[in-house]
């Protein structure tokens, strides 16, 4: 089963200063779930979503284990070359390798 892609709708400021105020005022709370109740409303999202940005800036900054935002974008990379070279295609990247270098890249 795959996700539904959806339009970001709040946009990378409105993310990180959101996080930034559950990380700031979490001490002020019993726990980090009373910190996001309380914020999520005024930025307008649910609970979950802001929960969601919350636990991937703790794996991006190495307070929680797991896949970083760079990871996960150069795993979405490979993944589109695998799916590529499977159907014969090649990687976008394969005609700007061969003119600069030279070389063919090992998916063609």
């Amino acid at each position: 089963m795959t996700k539904r892609k959806m339009a970001n709708r709040y946009s990378p400021e409105v993310r990180a200063r959101a996080v930034r105020m559950v990380l700031e005022h979490q001490g002020s709370y019993e726990t980090q779930a009373g910190a996001i109740a309380a914020i999520a409303p005024k930025i307008g999202c649910i609970l979950q979503t802001l929960r969601e940005w919350v636990k991937q800036a703790e794996k991006d900054s190495g307070l929680r284990d797991g896949g970083t935002t760079e990871e996960r974008d150069r795993i979405k990379v490979l993944e589109r070359e695998v799916r590529a070279s499977q159907v014969g295609l090649r990687p976008p990247y394969a005609k700007r390798m061969v003119r600069t270098t030279g070389l063919e890249p090992v998916l063609s």
